[in-house]
């Protein structure tokens, strides 16, 4: 999802949630007003204030009844007429539960009206501002700000009925920037050379073969990979059908993690590291003097990595070599002398086959260095990285450019996600594994991610802690 799409998406909940509110209020107001005491008076009396504190978690239960009516879909195509059906038959259920509590609560209050009043607001109120939304997000698109720059594949006729249909209508948010009759080898060149989002085949004449080189590519440059569902069954691990312009279409997802998941996941990687800074505090603080006192500055060591498609970024951990064999720009022409050096050690003492190098029995690292890794006390400064949104605390393993280069065609799969400071590779051998193995655990976490492996590899973790690293 683009940027945009996910900030709409988050902003319907607060404005659903605002909106309900705003139908308690108003019912409240109708059933204290002068006219309305005159036709019945209220025997029981609550003020404002005191009625808004029972309509706030009212508020709260009716916006989950809303998510499983699926009004919170990440689908972007989802049409507006199905959303206004959910909205009442989603606050109808939310007004049956009302009824049931107070029955068996036995509330004195004259809760009838509210009750139905509130309802007969909320539907109006909440079917408003999804309109009111979904005329936001079409100015938006005409504003061009927002909208999913397209390429099609297929013939004359497809291409142009299509292309017709996103010009005309705005609100689905597709923009053709290129057109192409047929996947060919000269595709790809002329492909690099476009801005663009995704890729949508149209063409029931492309075969598996040329499909399969077209979707590497998406995968490997990080674009989104559409195809007509009658073309073929599938191509991937996790798929979303629907349809686009009237054409069921097949979006191939190489993760699960997307929408609410990846905003849910997210929230949880901010407050738990927040929560993990308190707690390791001393930890942080006790190292960072040792540190400083055993070698002296930089405390703190900016190693270059590649994270989610393919940004670099720099991870934070505590120094644990000399400053002199401490590699990287943070060390100018002193890192670069560094990692020569570095090269050197690689060739005689790694410890790994492939593009991932380990150094064994480094003597680059000093003696509280070599603590700190056995524990991985050198990479708690990483929470930091994930506060910023650069990692997360679980995902794939980050790399460097270097070791990158020689397999991203290979596996542009594991930039999906964000890096982690742990993960499924981690918690499956630690540096033990292989490069063939720790691939394979990060494409398996990729595509097979959900909450609850997330937890049982947290959970994992402190465990995995306790076994001594090899190869220091």
């Amino acid at each position: 999802m683009k940027r945009s799409e996910i900030v709409l998406m988050i902003a319907q909940v607060p404005l659903d949630f605002l909106l309900l509110l705003l139908a308690g209020a108003t019912a409240y107001s109708m059933r204290f007003a002068d006219w309305a005491l005159a036709i019945k008076p209220v025997f029981f009396k609550f003020s404002l204030q005191e009625f808004l504190s029972v309509i706030y978690p009212v508020a709260g239960g009716w916006l989950i009844i809303f998510a499983l009516f699926g009004l919170y879909s990440t689908d972007q195509n989802r049409k507006l007429g199905r959303d206004l059906v959910r909205v009442f038959f989603a606050c109808s259920v939310g007004l049956a539960g009302v009824a049931v509590y107070v029955m068996f609560s036995q509330q004195l209050f004259d809760s009838r009206f509210l009750a139905l009043a509130g309802w007969g607001f909320a539907v109006v109120y909440v079917a408003l501002g999804r309109v009111c939304m979904r005329g936001l997000k079409s100015v938006l698109y005409r504003l061009h700000i927002g909208k999913r720059r397209v390429v099609l594949i297929g013939s004359k006729d497809q291409r142009d009925g299509i292309a017709k249909t996103f010009r005309s209508r705005s609100e689905l948010g597709y923009d053709v920037i290129d057109v192409f009759d047929t996947i060919s080898a000269g595709i790809f060149s002329r492909l690099d050379t476009l801005s663009f989002d995704e890729v949508i085949v149209l063409s029931p004449k492309a075969q598996e073969k040329e499909m399969l080189q077209l979707l590497a590519y998406c995968n490997r440059t990080h674009k989104t990979f559409k195809y007509s569902a009658d073309l073929f069954a599938t191509f991937g691990a996790n798929m979303a059908v629907y349809p686009i312009a009237g054409l069921p279409m097949v979006e191939l997802k190489w993760t699960k993690l997307e929408g609410w998941w990846r905003v849910i996941k997210r929230l949880s990687d901010i407050v738990w590291s927040l929560v993990c800074v308190i707690v390791f505090s001393p930890i942080l603080l006790v190292s960072s003097l040792l540190i400083f006192f055993e070698s002296g500055r930089p405390i703190i060591y900016k190693n270059l990595r590649v994270g989610i498609r393919g940004k670099e970024f720099f991870t934070l951990k505590f120094r644990s070599m000399y400053q002199k064999d401490s590699t990287g720009p943070q060390f100018g022409t002193a890192g670069l002398r560094a990692e020569a050096r570095e090269k050197k050690l690689i060739v005689k003492h790694s410890t790994k086959q492939g593009p991932i190098y380990k150094i064994g029995n480094d003597p680059r690292v000093t003696p509280f260095g070599r603590i700190i890794r056995r524990w991985s006390i050198d990479e708690l400064p990483q929470l930091f990285n994930v506060l910023r949104g650069e990692m997360s605390l679980v995902g794939p393993r980050p790399h460097q450019p270097r070791e990158v280069d020689k397999y991203k065609d290979d596996y542009p799969i594991v930039f999906t996600l964000k890096p982690g400071m742990t993960g499924l590779a981690q918690v499956s051998g630690r540096s033990d594994l292989s490069f063939e193995e720790e691939m394979k655990l990060d494409i398996l976490y990729t595509e097979r991610w959900s909450s609850m492996l997330d937890f049982i590899i947290l959970l994992k973790t402190p465990f995995i802690l306790f076994q001594k690293r090899k190869a220091l």
